[in-house]
Protein backbone atom coordinates (compact mmCIF):
# COMPACT_ATOMS: atom_id res chain seq x y z
CA UNK A 1 0.00 0.00 0.00
CA UNK A 2 1.14 3.44 -0.94
CA UNK A 3 0.30 7.13 -0.21
CA UNK A 4 -0.60 8.75 -3.44
CA UNK A 5 -0.13 13.09 -4.08
CA UNK A 6 -2.01 13.02 -7.15
CA UNK A 7 -5.38 15.05 -6.35
CA UNK A 8 -8.26 12.45 -7.23
CA UNK A 9 -11.88 13.25 -7.25
CA UNK A 10 -14.36 10.74 -6.78
CA UNK A 11 -18.34 10.83 -6.22
CA UNK A 12 -19.56 11.03 -2.56
CA UNK A 13 -22.30 9.32 -1.51
CA UNK A 14 -23.49 11.59 1.04
CA UNK A 15 -22.49 14.95 -0.71
CA UNK A 16 -24.27 14.01 -3.76
CA UNK A 17 -21.58 15.36 -6.21
CA UNK A 18 -18.20 15.33 -6.82
CA UNK A 19 -15.86 15.54 -4.82
CA UNK A 20 -11.50 15.59 -4.14
CA UNK A 21 -10.44 13.17 -1.97
CA UNK A 22 -8.12 13.15 0.50
CA UNK A 23 -6.13 10.84 2.25
CA UNK A 24 -6.13 8.83 -0.57
CA UNK A 25 -4.46 5.58 -0.25
CA UNK A 26 -3.46 3.37 -4.00
CA UNK A 27 -3.93 -0.49 -3.34
CA UNK A 28 -5.66 -3.95 -4.93
CA UNK A 29 -8.87 -5.68 -3.35
CA UNK A 30 -9.26 -9.51 -3.25
CA UNK A 31 -9.91 -10.01 -6.93
CA UNK A 32 -6.55 -7.88 -7.70
CA UNK A 33 -8.39 -5.14 -9.23
CA UNK A 34 -6.34 -1.68 -8.57
CA UNK A 35 -8.85 0.96 -6.49
CA UNK A 36 -7.86 3.92 -4.53
CA UNK A 37 -9.19 4.77 -1.16
CA UNK A 38 -10.15 8.06 1.06
CA UNK A 39 -12.35 10.10 2.60
CA UNK A 40 -14.27 13.42 1.01
CA UNK A 41 -12.20 16.61 1.55
CA UNK A 42 -15.58 18.16 2.42
CA UNK A 43 -17.77 15.97 4.95
CA UNK A 44 -15.35 13.16 5.88
CA UNK A 45 -17.07 10.50 4.08
CA UNK A 46 -15.47 7.32 2.98
CA UNK A 47 -14.50 7.35 -0.86
CA UNK A 48 -13.33 4.14 -3.04
CA UNK A 49 -12.23 5.24 -6.67
CA UNK A 50 -11.51 1.83 -9.24
CA UNK A 51 -8.90 2.04 -11.56
CA UNK A 52 -5.26 2.48 -12.25
CA UNK A 53 -3.19 5.65 -11.23
CA UNK A 54 0.01 6.32 -11.06
CA UNK A 55 0.42 5.73 -7.64
CA UNK A 56 -0.53 2.24 -8.19
CA UNK A 57 3.21 1.79 -10.34
CA UNK A 58 5.45 -0.24 -8.68
CA UNK A 59 3.26 -1.53 -5.83
CA UNK A 60 3.28 -5.32 -6.32
CA UNK A 61 0.05 -7.48 -7.36
CA UNK A 62 -1.27 -9.54 -4.38
CA UNK A 63 -1.65 -13.63 -5.62
CA UNK A 64 -5.60 -14.35 -5.34
CA UNK A 65 -5.82 -16.52 -3.09
CA UNK A 66 -6.55 -20.59 -3.71
CA UNK A 67 -9.67 -22.08 -2.88
CA UNK A 68 -10.09 -25.24 -1.64
CA UNK A 69 -10.51 -28.21 -3.30
CA UNK A 70 -14.05 -29.70 -2.72
CA UNK A 71 -13.44 -33.07 -3.88
CA UNK A 72 -14.30 -34.62 -7.57
CA UNK A 73 -16.52 -33.33 -10.16
CA UNK A 74 -18.55 -34.81 -12.16
CA UNK A 75 -20.17 -33.01 -15.88
CA UNK A 76 -22.63 -34.85 -18.13
CA UNK A 77 -24.77 -33.59 -20.16
CA UNK A 78 -28.05 -33.64 -19.00
CA UNK A 79 -29.76 -32.93 -15.98
CA UNK A 80 -31.85 -36.23 -15.51
CA UNK A 81 -28.46 -38.36 -16.26
CA UNK A 82 -26.99 -36.08 -13.11
CA UNK A 83 -29.55 -37.51 -10.88
CA UNK A 84 -29.35 -41.04 -11.32
CA UNK A 85 -25.20 -40.43 -11.27
CA UNK A 86 -24.99 -38.30 -8.24
CA UNK A 87 -27.22 -41.13 -6.39
CA UNK A 88 -25.09 -44.05 -7.29
CA UNK A 89 -21.75 -41.94 -7.01
CA UNK A 90 -22.71 -40.47 -3.82
CA UNK A 91 -21.98 -37.46 -1.70
CA UNK A 92 -18.37 -38.02 -3.00
CA UNK A 93 -18.68 -36.61 -6.37
CA UNK A 94 -20.38 -33.26 -7.47
CA UNK A 95 -22.28 -33.81 -10.12
CA UNK A 96 -23.13 -31.05 -12.65
CA UNK A 97 -25.13 -31.09 -16.03
CA UNK A 98 -23.79 -28.93 -19.08
CA UNK A 99 -27.38 -28.94 -20.83
CA UNK A 100 -25.74 -30.17 -24.32
CA UNK A 101 -23.34 -28.29 -26.45
CA UNK A 102 -21.88 -25.23 -24.65
CA UNK A 103 -19.60 -23.96 -27.82
CA UNK A 104 -20.53 -23.88 -31.65
CA UNK A 105 -19.87 -21.83 -34.85
CA UNK A 106 -20.89 -18.36 -35.05
CA UNK A 107 -24.75 -18.41 -36.86
CA UNK A 108 -23.48 -14.61 -38.21
CA UNK A 109 -20.95 -15.75 -40.74
CA UNK A 110 -19.17 -19.17 -41.88
CA UNK A 111 -16.93 -19.87 -38.92
CA UNK A 112 -15.08 -21.71 -41.38
CA UNK A 113 -11.62 -20.09 -42.18
CA UNK A 114 -11.32 -21.91 -45.69
CA UNK A 115 -7.54 -20.36 -46.30
CA UNK A 116 -6.08 -21.14 -43.50
CA UNK A 117 -6.46 -25.14 -42.84
CA UNK A 118 -10.52 -24.88 -42.19
CA UNK A 119 -10.03 -24.31 -39.07
CA UNK A 120 -13.38 -23.18 -37.22
CA UNK A 121 -14.29 -20.20 -35.21
CA UNK A 122 -16.15 -21.23 -31.81
CA UNK A 123 -17.89 -19.42 -29.31
CA UNK A 124 -20.40 -19.93 -26.06
CA UNK A 125 -23.49 -18.96 -27.08
CA UNK A 126 -25.23 -16.53 -24.82
CA UNK A 127 -27.61 -18.89 -23.36
CA UNK A 128 -25.38 -21.05 -22.27
CA UNK A 129 -22.94 -18.86 -20.43
CA UNK A 130 -24.25 -18.84 -17.20
CA UNK A 131 -24.05 -23.15 -17.82
CA UNK A 132 -20.19 -21.97 -18.38
CA UNK A 133 -19.91 -19.69 -15.36
CA UNK A 134 -21.41 -22.73 -13.36
CA UNK A 135 -18.92 -25.32 -15.21
CA UNK A 136 -15.56 -23.19 -14.58
CA UNK A 137 -16.45 -22.38 -10.57
CA UNK A 138 -16.86 -25.80 -10.03
CA UNK A 139 -13.76 -26.99 -12.02
CA UNK A 140 -11.46 -24.36 -9.93
CA UNK A 141 -12.75 -26.12 -6.75
CA UNK A 142 -12.25 -29.56 -8.07
CA UNK A 143 -9.61 -31.71 -7.52
CA UNK A 144 -10.47 -34.11 -10.42
CA UNK A 145 -12.94 -33.45 -13.14
CA UNK A 146 -14.67 -36.56 -14.88
CA UNK A 147 -16.29 -35.82 -18.28
CA UNK A 148 -19.03 -38.47 -18.38
CA UNK A 149 -20.84 -37.27 -21.44
CA UNK A 150 -22.13 -39.86 -23.87
CA UNK A 151 -19.78 -42.11 -25.45
CA UNK A 152 -20.27 -41.40 -29.22
CA UNK A 153 -18.14 -38.59 -31.21
CA UNK A 154 -21.41 -35.95 -29.99
CA UNK A 155 -20.64 -36.56 -26.77
CA UNK A 156 -16.91 -36.81 -27.04
CA UNK A 157 -17.10 -33.45 -28.86
CA UNK A 158 -18.63 -31.95 -25.72
CA UNK A 159 -16.77 -33.04 -23.53
CA UNK A 160 -13.75 -31.57 -25.35
CA UNK A 161 -15.75 -28.34 -25.55
CA UNK A 162 -16.57 -28.19 -21.84
CA UNK A 163 -12.47 -28.49 -21.63
CA UNK A 164 -11.53 -25.64 -23.37
CA UNK A 165 -14.46 -23.61 -22.39
CA UNK A 166 -13.78 -23.95 -18.76
CA UNK A 167 -9.78 -24.02 -19.07
CA UNK A 168 -9.56 -27.47 -17.93
CA UNK A 169 -5.90 -29.03 -17.67
CA UNK A 170 -5.49 -32.38 -19.35
CA UNK A 171 -3.70 -33.22 -15.70
CA UNK A 172 -6.66 -32.96 -14.13
CA UNK A 173 -8.97 -34.09 -16.67
CA UNK A 174 -10.96 -37.71 -16.77
CA UNK A 175 -12.61 -39.01 -19.63
CA UNK A 176 -15.32 -42.05 -18.42
CA UNK A 177 -18.23 -43.70 -20.81
CA UNK A 178 -20.74 -46.50 -20.00
CA UNK A 179 -23.30 -47.91 -22.22
CA UNK A 180 -25.79 -48.12 -19.76
CA UNK A 181 -26.72 -45.88 -16.55
CA UNK A 182 -26.67 -48.77 -13.81
CA UNK A 183 -24.66 -49.05 -10.50
CA UNK A 184 -22.30 -52.04 -12.21
CA UNK A 185 -21.55 -49.84 -15.45
CA UNK A 186 -20.93 -46.60 -13.41
CA UNK A 187 -19.19 -47.86 -11.12
CA UNK A 188 -16.76 -49.73 -13.13
CA UNK A 189 -16.22 -46.88 -15.76
CA UNK A 190 -15.16 -44.67 -12.80
CA UNK A 191 -13.25 -47.29 -11.32
CA UNK A 192 -11.29 -47.45 -15.13
CA UNK A 193 -11.29 -43.66 -16.62
CA UNK A 194 -9.36 -42.81 -19.57
CA UNK A 195 -8.46 -40.02 -21.84
CA UNK A 196 -10.49 -38.00 -24.29
CA UNK A 197 -10.20 -39.78 -27.85
CA UNK A 198 -9.06 -37.07 -30.47
CA UNK A 199 -10.19 -39.10 -33.48
CA UNK A 200 -13.61 -38.57 -32.37
CA UNK A 201 -13.12 -35.51 -31.28
CA UNK A 202 -11.60 -34.52 -35.39
CA UNK A 203 -14.46 -36.81 -36.48
CA UNK A 204 -17.54 -34.53 -35.36
CA UNK A 205 -15.46 -31.33 -36.10
CA UNK A 206 -15.09 -32.22 -39.83
CA UNK A 207 -18.63 -33.40 -39.75
CA UNK A 208 -19.36 -30.05 -38.13
CA UNK A 209 -17.55 -27.79 -40.37
CA UNK A 210 -19.07 -29.77 -43.66
CA UNK A 211 -22.13 -28.92 -42.19
CA UNK A 212 -21.16 -25.72 -42.31
CA UNK A 213 -19.74 -25.39 -46.05
CA UNK A 214 -22.39 -27.13 -47.41
CA UNK A 215 -25.82 -25.91 -46.00
CA UNK A 216 -24.62 -21.72 -46.09
CA UNK A 217 -24.25 -22.58 -50.14
CA UNK A 218 -27.50 -24.57 -50.44
CA UNK A 219 -29.66 -23.12 -47.65
CA UNK A 220 -30.42 -19.81 -49.38
CA UNK A 221 -31.50 -21.60 -52.65
CA UNK A 222 -34.14 -23.37 -50.68
CA UNK A 223 -35.21 -19.86 -49.19
CA UNK A 224 -35.73 -18.68 -52.83
CA UNK A 225 -37.25 -22.26 -54.18
CA UNK A 226 -39.30 -23.63 -51.69
CA UNK A 227 -39.55 -21.07 -48.33
CA UNK A 228 -37.91 -19.66 -45.87
CA UNK A 229 -35.83 -20.65 -42.57
CA UNK A 230 -35.26 -24.13 -43.84
CA UNK A 231 -31.50 -24.98 -44.06
CA UNK A 232 -29.82 -27.84 -45.38
CA UNK A 233 -26.20 -29.77 -45.01
CA UNK A 234 -23.90 -32.83 -45.50
CA UNK A 235 -27.28 -35.27 -45.34
CA UNK A 236 -30.26 -33.10 -46.76
CA UNK A 237 -28.34 -32.39 -49.97
CA UNK A 238 -27.30 -36.44 -50.26
CA UNK A 239 -30.82 -37.17 -49.70
CA UNK A 240 -32.00 -34.14 -52.10
CA UNK A 241 -29.78 -35.82 -55.27
CA UNK A 242 -31.73 -39.16 -54.40
CA UNK A 243 -34.98 -37.84 -54.89
CA UNK A 244 -34.07 -35.71 -58.25
CA UNK A 245 -32.48 -38.73 -59.52
CA UNK A 246 -35.39 -41.00 -58.76
CA UNK A 247 -37.60 -38.34 -60.39
CA UNK A 248 -35.65 -38.88 -63.27
CA UNK A 249 -35.82 -42.40 -63.27
CA UNK A 250 -39.53 -42.05 -63.11
CA UNK A 251 -39.92 -39.42 -65.69
CA UNK A 252 -38.03 -42.06 -68.09
CA UNK A 253 -39.94 -44.84 -67.19
CA UNK A 254 -41.89 -46.61 -69.99
CA UNK A 255 -45.14 -48.18 -69.04
CA UNK A 256 -45.91 -52.01 -69.77
CA UNK A 257 -49.23 -53.39 -69.53
CA UNK A 258 -49.21 -57.04 -68.29
CA UNK A 259 -52.13 -59.08 -66.74
CA UNK A 260 -52.50 -61.71 -64.23
CA UNK A 261 -55.38 -63.93 -63.92
CA UNK A 262 -57.08 -65.53 -60.55
CA UNK A 263 -59.47 -68.00 -59.66
CA UNK A 264 -61.27 -68.56 -56.62
CA UNK A 265 -62.29 -72.37 -55.72
CA UNK A 266 -63.77 -74.40 -53.41
CA UNK A 267 -64.95 -78.48 -52.75
CA UNK A 268 -67.97 -80.20 -54.38
CA UNK A 269 -69.86 -80.31 -51.00
CA UNK A 270 -73.38 -80.25 -49.82
CA UNK A 271 -74.27 -76.54 -49.37
CA UNK A 272 -75.19 -77.07 -45.47
CA UNK A 273 -71.30 -78.34 -44.99
CA UNK A 274 -68.91 -75.46 -44.78
CA UNK A 275 -66.49 -75.37 -47.45
CA UNK A 276 -63.76 -72.36 -47.13
CA UNK A 277 -62.83 -71.20 -50.56
CA UNK A 278 -58.87 -70.63 -51.51
CA UNK A 279 -57.23 -68.73 -54.68
CA UNK A 280 -55.17 -70.25 -56.90
CA UNK A 281 -52.98 -68.41 -59.70
CA UNK A 282 -52.88 -69.01 -63.10
CA UNK A 283 -48.95 -70.33 -63.63
CA UNK A 284 -49.17 -72.27 -66.88
CA UNK A 285 -51.67 -73.55 -69.59
CA UNK A 286 -51.53 -76.49 -71.67
CA UNK A 287 -47.64 -76.31 -70.63
CA UNK A 288 -46.54 -73.18 -71.60
CA UNK A 289 -46.23 -69.47 -69.64
CA UNK A 290 -49.21 -67.57 -71.17
CA UNK A 291 -48.80 -64.08 -73.00
CA UNK A 292 -50.82 -61.90 -70.65
CA UNK A 293 -49.56 -58.59 -72.28
CA UNK A 294 -53.16 -57.22 -73.16
CA UNK A 295 -56.85 -57.83 -73.15
CA UNK A 296 -57.03 -59.21 -76.06
CA UNK A 297 -54.86 -62.09 -74.81
CA UNK A 298 -56.76 -62.38 -71.69
CA UNK A 299 -59.92 -62.83 -72.49
CA UNK A 300 -59.98 -66.15 -74.35
CA UNK A 301 -57.97 -67.70 -71.47
CA UNK A 302 -60.71 -66.23 -68.84
CA UNK A 303 -63.69 -67.51 -71.34
CA UNK A 304 -62.14 -71.18 -70.91
CA UNK A 305 -61.40 -70.76 -67.31
CA UNK A 306 -65.12 -70.05 -66.18
CA UNK A 307 -66.17 -73.74 -68.09
CA UNK A 308 -62.69 -75.22 -67.03
CA UNK A 309 -63.31 -78.46 -64.20
CA UNK A 310 -60.28 -78.46 -61.41
CA UNK A 311 -58.60 -81.08 -59.51
CA UNK A 312 -56.10 -80.47 -56.89
CA UNK A 313 -53.50 -82.65 -57.88
CA UNK A 314 -50.84 -82.94 -54.63
CA UNK A 315 -50.71 -81.06 -51.17
CA UNK A 316 -47.25 -80.15 -50.02
CA UNK A 317 -47.52 -79.72 -45.96
CA UNK A 318 -44.46 -78.54 -44.37
CA UNK A 319 -42.53 -76.98 -41.84
CA UNK A 320 -40.90 -73.42 -41.70
CA UNK A 321 -38.17 -71.96 -39.51
CA UNK A 322 -37.79 -68.37 -38.84
CA UNK A 323 -34.71 -67.69 -36.78
CA UNK A 324 -35.48 -64.32 -34.46
CA UNK A 325 -34.28 -61.29 -35.57
CA UNK A 326 -30.96 -59.61 -33.84
CA UNK A 327 -31.63 -56.56 -30.66
CA UNK A 328 -32.40 -53.15 -32.04
CA UNK A 329 -29.66 -50.82 -33.70
CA UNK A 330 -30.41 -46.92 -34.02
CA UNK A 331 -32.04 -47.32 -37.35
CA UNK A 332 -33.93 -50.43 -36.87
CA UNK A 333 -35.22 -48.67 -33.78
CA UNK A 334 -36.28 -45.68 -36.21
CA UNK A 335 -37.90 -48.10 -38.61
CA UNK A 336 -39.67 -50.45 -36.26
CA UNK A 337 -41.26 -47.74 -34.33
CA UNK A 338 -42.25 -45.69 -37.05
CA UNK A 339 -43.95 -48.59 -38.74
CA UNK A 340 -45.61 -50.10 -35.50
CA UNK A 341 -46.17 -47.05 -33.14
CA UNK A 342 -45.98 -44.02 -35.88
CA UNK A 343 -43.01 -42.34 -33.99
CA UNK A 344 -41.00 -40.51 -36.18
CA UNK A 345 -37.43 -40.32 -35.85
CA UNK A 346 -36.99 -37.32 -33.36
CA UNK A 347 -40.00 -38.77 -31.10
CA UNK A 348 -37.95 -42.14 -31.13
CA UNK A 349 -34.52 -40.64 -30.05
CA UNK A 350 -36.24 -38.15 -27.62
CA UNK A 351 -38.03 -41.41 -25.53
CA UNK A 352 -34.96 -43.54 -25.85
CA UNK A 353 -32.72 -40.73 -24.61
CA UNK A 354 -35.04 -40.74 -21.89
CA UNK A 355 -35.31 -44.60 -21.14
CA UNK A 356 -31.75 -44.36 -21.25
CA UNK A 357 -30.40 -41.37 -19.20
CA UNK A 358 -33.05 -42.64 -16.32
CA UNK A 359 -36.54 -42.74 -14.94
CA UNK A 360 -37.88 -42.05 -11.27
CA UNK A 361 -39.42 -45.76 -10.01
CA UNK A 362 -40.22 -45.58 -6.23
CA UNK A 363 -38.16 -42.68 -5.82
CA UNK A 364 -35.19 -43.45 -7.45
CA UNK A 365 -34.05 -42.79 -10.93
CA UNK A 366 -33.04 -46.00 -12.93
CA UNK A 367 -31.58 -46.21 -16.73
CA UNK A 368 -33.76 -48.98 -18.51
CA UNK A 369 -32.37 -49.48 -21.68
CA UNK A 370 -28.66 -49.06 -23.05
CA UNK A 371 -27.05 -46.52 -25.69
CA UNK A 372 -29.25 -46.13 -27.91
CA UNK A 373 -26.79 -44.38 -30.97
CA UNK A 374 -25.24 -47.29 -31.94
CA UNK A 375 -24.62 -49.67 -35.45
CA UNK A 376 -23.95 -52.98 -33.45
CA UNK A 377 -26.23 -55.73 -32.69
CA UNK A 378 -23.96 -57.35 -29.94
CA UNK A 379 -24.71 -57.85 -26.66
CA UNK A 380 -22.76 -58.69 -23.40
CA UNK A 381 -22.68 -62.08 -22.19
CA UNK A 382 -23.92 -61.56 -18.76
CA UNK A 383 -26.70 -59.87 -20.39
CA UNK A 384 -27.35 -62.57 -22.37
CA UNK A 385 -27.49 -65.03 -20.22
CA UNK A 386 -29.89 -63.31 -17.84
CA UNK A 387 -32.38 -63.08 -20.80
CA UNK A 388 -32.06 -67.09 -21.19
CA UNK A 389 -32.98 -67.66 -17.50
CA UNK A 390 -35.53 -65.28 -17.62
CA UNK A 391 -37.08 -67.30 -20.86
CA UNK A 392 -36.37 -70.24 -19.28
CA UNK A 393 -38.41 -69.29 -15.80
CA UNK A 394 -41.57 -68.03 -17.38
CA UNK A 395 -41.68 -70.63 -20.50
CA UNK A 396 -40.92 -74.25 -21.00
CA UNK A 397 -37.44 -75.49 -22.39
CA UNK A 398 -38.74 -75.61 -25.79
CA UNK A 399 -38.87 -71.96 -25.79
CA UNK A 400 -34.84 -71.82 -25.56
CA UNK A 401 -32.39 -72.82 -27.70
CA UNK A 402 -29.25 -74.92 -26.55
CA UNK A 403 -26.70 -72.11 -27.51
CA UNK A 404 -27.03 -68.58 -26.47
CA UNK A 405 -27.59 -66.13 -29.71
CA UNK A 406 -24.94 -63.60 -30.46
CA UNK A 407 -25.07 -61.92 -33.26
CA UNK A 408 -22.99 -60.05 -35.49
CA UNK A 409 -23.34 -56.34 -37.87
CA UNK A 410 -23.57 -56.90 -41.40
CA UNK A 411 -22.16 -53.35 -41.86
CA UNK A 412 -18.46 -53.14 -42.75
CA UNK A 413 -17.79 -50.24 -40.04
CA UNK A 414 -19.99 -51.21 -37.52
CA UNK A 415 -18.71 -49.92 -33.86
CA UNK A 416 -18.58 -53.82 -32.25
CA UNK A 417 -17.22 -52.09 -29.13
CA UNK A 418 -21.00 -50.91 -28.47
CA UNK A 419 -23.75 -53.22 -27.83
CA UNK A 420 -26.95 -53.04 -29.07
CA UNK A 421 -30.67 -51.74 -27.97
CA UNK A 422 -31.39 -53.62 -25.05
CA UNK A 423 -32.94 -53.93 -20.99
CA UNK A 424 -30.68 -53.01 -19.00
CA UNK A 425 -32.56 -55.82 -15.99
CA UNK A 426 -34.93 -58.05 -18.23
CA UNK A 427 -36.21 -58.88 -15.33
CA UNK A 428 -37.99 -55.20 -15.21
CA UNK A 429 -40.71 -56.24 -17.27
CA UNK A 430 -42.78 -53.33 -19.13
CA UNK A 431 -45.57 -53.98 -17.39
CA UNK A 432 -43.61 -54.07 -13.75
CA UNK A 433 -42.85 -50.43 -14.28
CA UNK A 434 -45.89 -49.28 -16.83
CA UNK A 435 -46.59 -47.05 -13.67
CA UNK A 436 -43.69 -44.92 -13.72
CA UNK A 437 -43.70 -44.55 -17.51
CA UNK A 438 -45.40 -42.02 -20.02
CA UNK A 439 -47.08 -43.39 -22.92
CA UNK A 440 -44.14 -42.94 -25.13
CA UNK A 441 -41.58 -44.08 -23.07
CA UNK A 442 -43.98 -47.38 -22.59
CA UNK A 443 -44.76 -48.03 -25.76
CA UNK A 444 -40.73 -48.00 -26.70
CA UNK A 445 -39.54 -49.59 -23.90
CA UNK A 446 -42.14 -52.68 -24.62
CA UNK A 447 -41.07 -52.80 -28.21
CA UNK A 448 -37.40 -53.06 -26.92
CA UNK A 449 -37.69 -55.41 -24.42
CA UNK A 450 -39.91 -57.87 -26.80
CA UNK A 451 -37.30 -57.60 -29.22
CA UNK A 452 -34.19 -58.25 -26.65
CA UNK A 453 -35.94 -61.42 -25.04
CA UNK A 454 -37.39 -62.85 -28.55
CA UNK A 455 -33.78 -62.83 -29.59
CA UNK A 456 -32.75 -64.88 -27.40
CA UNK A 457 -36.10 -68.00 -27.84
CA UNK A 458 -36.08 -70.68 -29.82
CA UNK A 459 -36.74 -70.01 -33.78
CA UNK A 460 -40.48 -69.88 -34.86
CA UNK A 461 -41.76 -73.24 -36.46
CA UNK A 462 -44.31 -72.39 -38.93
CA UNK A 463 -46.89 -74.86 -40.94
CA UNK A 464 -46.69 -74.72 -44.76
CA UNK A 465 -48.83 -76.06 -47.66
Amino acid sequence: MAKSKQEIIGYCLKCREKRVMSSTSAEFNRRGSPITRGVCSVCGTRMALTGRTKAHEGLEKPKPKSKPKRGNLVIVESPTKARTIRRILGKDYRVLASYGHVRDLLRSRLSVDIENDFTPEYRVPNEKRKVIKTLKQAVEESELVFLATDLDREGEAIAWHIAQATGLEPERTKRVVFHEVTQDAIRSAFANPSEMNDSLIDSQQARRIVDRLVGYQISPILWEKVRNRITAGRVQTVAVRMVVEREREIEAFVPQEYWTIEVELNRELPADEPNPSFRAKLHRIRGEKPDLTGQDQVDPIVAYLKTAQYQVEDVRLGKRRRNPTPPFITSTLQQTAFGRLGFRARRTMRTAQQLYEGVEINGQSHGLITYMRTDSVYSAPSAVQLARKWVKSNFSDDYLPKKPRFFRAKARLAQEAHEAIRPTMVSRTPDSIKHALSSDQYKLYDLIWRRFVASQMAAAVYSTQ
